[in-house]
């Protein structure tokens, strides 16, 4: 059995993702890891951080980002298709630039792959999520995170990368243009089995000014309805009153060690009080989000009620 991880990146040193954390992380179960590293800004030193991880596992494919022909973060989809391109293992790993998994969880997820090598009913695994939010000690149980999500798929042609490459689904035809990364037609939802293993999702730990930043890059790259006008970011990110939030009381994966001993802006956290009203309010303050998270938390041990799910779970 093979596993190849696989993930997409672009100027990741300078918008403040451990990429090379990331990687470390899954390593020593993958037998190769493909990485599509996108043309970085002169001054950004992403590949060097890969680089450094000096692993004859790791295989860099260069490529150009688009995002006038594939707009609406389907740019992401399209990267992490040509990763996936290159991979020759038999099951998949993607993992994101900004999650990271656990080592004590390494075997679990190694033995899982082993016994459903022969099921072909088994499209790939799902993986639990926790969401840290402004530092690492806060992390969202609300309804508009995601609580699940596939990070494992077998390797099969017709399996592409969907929406802005928070998941997976089976497709019938595949042209490879920004409509084939949005449509529902002539696709299926993969067939997965759930793993008791979390993703450590970082997305959102970062520090007010490069959250700011990030936010601003992903507003460029949408180019669709809805999308956040750049100049309606302020300087400074308001993450809000992480004392709503929940306190995790586990431990990070050993290869964000380093990562998590540079946080240096505590000082510009609120960890008491009322959010700002002079900023507009976050989705999931919302009273009607805060109230459906409290349910689903309170009365159903998380599970979300209602909802969109882009899998089909094997018991």
């Amino acid at each position: 059995m093979k596993i190849s991880g696989f993930t997409f990146i672009k100027n990741g040193d300078k918008l403040y993702i451990p990429t090379k954390e990331s990687i470390l992380s899954i390593l020593p179960i993958c037998d190769e890891f493909v990485i599509a590293l996108g043309d970085c800004d002169e001054d950004d030193r992403t590949e060097a951080l890969i680089n450094s991880i000096d692993s004859p596992k790791i295989k860099i494919v260069r490529t150009v980002w688009d995002t006038k022909a594939y707009p609406k973060n389907t740019e992401f989809a399209h990267q992490t298709d040509i990763a996936k391109a290159y991979c020759t293992g038999d099951w998949l790993f993607y993992l994101q630039c900004d999650e990271a998994i656990h080592e004590n969880d390494l075997s679990t997820i190694r033995k899982a792959c082993e016994q459903e090598l022969e099921n072909i009913q088994v499209d790939g695994f799902l993986f639990k999520y926790l969401h840290f939010w402004g530092d690492y000690q806060h992390y969202h149980l609300s309804h508009v995170w995601y609580n699940r999500e596939i990070r494992i798929i077998r390797n099969l042609p017709e399996i592409h990368s969907w929406k802005d490459a928070q998941s997976f689904r089976k497709f019938t035809s595949w042209n490879g243009g920004f409509e084939d990364y949005q449509r529902k037609e002539g696709t299926e939802k993969l067939k997965v089995k759930e793993l008791d293993v979390h993703v450590y999702h970082y997305g959102y730990v970062r520090p007010p000014i490069l959250m700011t930043k990030k936010r601003k890059v992903s507003s460029t790259s949408y180019h669709g309805e809805g999308a956040e006008e750049a100049s309606s970011v302020p300087d400074l990110y308001d993450y809000g009153p992480l004392n709503k939030l929940t306190v995790f009381k586990g431990s990070h994966p050993a290869t964000m060690k380093d990562w998590i001993a540079m946080f240096n802006w505590g000082n510009q956290l609120q960890y008491s009080g009322k959010r700002n009203p002079n900023r507009p309010i976050l989705k999931h303050e919302k009273p009607k989000y805060v109230f459906l998270s409290w349910l689903e938390n309170t009365f159903r041990n998380g599970r979300p009620i209602g909802g969109f799910k882009n899998y089909e779970i094997i018991k």
